[in-house]
């Protein structure tokens, strides 16, 4: 121990012993000074230095030398494409513009109002296409052309006025059988009247008028008999009130079939020979544009390397006839 912690400590002692720093004597109620202690000799300021260095050196633990962190595990974050989120040191790669459209595009930040939006625009689009189909796709007359569409509009108002002439025509049949004096003669001219249409109609008796004649040449034998049905029917639809086919007269029940082996056309079980020869008597004005509507009967036969010429008259003469056959069942029901 050194000399100055020697002296510390003697001192610290007589403290204990007298705390007041007065020393009794040997006389009673005498006090005596104490000496004046001499004071440690005056430590240079360099050792006092290097002391305090040395206190504050085994004061405190010498600290442990620094390591190199250990490199962690690569999470999800860490990976070049984890996005603007990611470690700090993570470097994302130059994205394309396809990646970039995706990124924008999802996932989805619209808000509830561009939501609802969306749903009643695709309602919108969704009923507007559905009408659209539903009135072109299965139009017949959606490539036709203007003229072809007016044709077709002549040819239904004169169609109307065909049928409301009829109407007119009973209507006075009607008000000539109210007003005659005498209404059985002149029911019985009517009824005349009424037999000989309904004979033409039925076949049974000779018609002559204006009409149309139809030739349709099949040299390759392409011609079926549906193709020809559907003639007749558009033929009886445009107001044709008499028909016949080479030396067959067309009536309500009649039926056309292909020939045996292939060859020809039956009708009502009658085999006609190439080229087929309708002759027609109706308005000549419907009848012929109903033959040539787009798509229509002649465009179909044409399609097959037939070739149709049609052709007006004021006077078609249709002459084959039927038989008049009874029904098996049907009864008039005056009998």
């Amino acid at each position: 121990m050194s000399q100055n912690e020697n002296e510390e400590t003697a001192e610290n002692r007589e403290n204990r012993e007298n705390p007041r720093g007065v020393q009794p004597d040997g006389g009673a109620g005498q006090l005596r000074k104490e000496p004046s202690k001499e004071l440690p000799p005056e430590v240079p300021p360099a050792n006092r230095a290097a002391e305090r260095e040395a206190e504050a050196g085994a004061a405190e633990p010498e600290a442990p030398e620094p390591r190199a962190p250990e490199p962690e595990p690569a999470g999800p974050d860490d990976r070049p494409d984890a996005g603007p989120d990611a470690g700090p040191g993570v470097v994302e790669p130059e994205l394309t513009g396809r990646q970039r459209l995706v990124k924008g595009l999802w996932p989805p930040r619209a808000s509830r109002a561009q939501l609802i939006m969306a749903v009643l625009l695709f309602v919108l689009g969704l009923g507007l296409a559905i009408q659209v189909r539903s009135t072109s796709d299965n139009s017949a007359l959606r490539g036709a052309r203007q003229e072809d569409l007016v044709r077709i509009l002549d040819e239904l108002d004169d169609r109307t006025q065909r049928l409301e002439d009829e109407k007119q025509g009973l209507v006075d049949q009607r008000t000539e059988l109210e007003n005659s004096s005498d209404q059985a003669d002149e029911a019985r001219k009517q009824t005349a009247e009424k037999q000989k249409q309904l004979g033409i109609l039925a076949g049974t008796t000779a018609a002559q008028g204006p009409g149309i004649t139809m030739t349709v040449t099949d040299t390759k034998g392409a011609v079926e008999a549906d193709m020809l049905l559907d003639a007749v029917q558009e033929l009886r639809a445009a107001g044709a009130e008499a028909i016949q086919v080479n030396d067959v007269r067309i009536v309500a029940n009649t039926y056309l079939t292909d020939g045996s082996g292939g060859k020809g056309i039956s009708v009502d079980g009658h085999e006609i020979g190439r080229p087929y020869r309708f002759k027609v008597i109706g308005k000549p004005q419907d009848l012929e544009p109903a033959l040539n509507i787009p798509g229509g009967v002649v465009q179909t036969l044409e399609k097959e390397q037939a070739t149709v010429a049609v052709s007006r008259s004021n006077k078609i003469v249709v002459d084959a006839l039927r038989s008049a056959q009874r029904p098996d069942y049907a009864r008039s029901s005056s009998e």
